[in-house]
């Protein structure tokens, strides 16, 4: 029988390097740089750049590309120090906007 962590493993990719990602908050009113460390389909690791203190991160943006054009709809699930773990929550049925663009864009 494997262990819970060995089965968070199974199904993840992890980046050397990390991919270079931001979140953005649900209204667009703050955004920060992060590095994606790994990614499976339920979920996250990133490196955030800058500090999070005072950020709601109960829903955000995950964004994937440059343009806005890929993203994911995330929830904190644990922070470590500069590392968070993002957990992808479901598309609603309805369509969703794309994530707003923040004040300094």
């Amino acid at each position: 029988m494997s262990s819970n962590t060995e089965k968070r493993k199974t199904g993840r990719v992890e980046f050397s390097r990390g991919v270079p990602v931001q979140i953005v908050a649900i209204d667009g009113t703050w955004r920060r740089s992060c590095l994606m460390l790994d990614v499976a389909a339920w979920g996250a690791k990133l490196s955030v750049e800058g500090s999070i203190e005072g950020l709601n991160l109960q829903e955000f943006f995950l964004v994937l590309s440059t343009t806005g054009a890929a993203y994911r709809r995330c929830k904190l699930t644990w922070i470590n120090g500069e590392q968070l773990g993002v957990q992808f929550l479901e598309a609603p049925d309805k369509p969703v906007k794309r994530p707003p663009r923040t004040k300094s864009e």
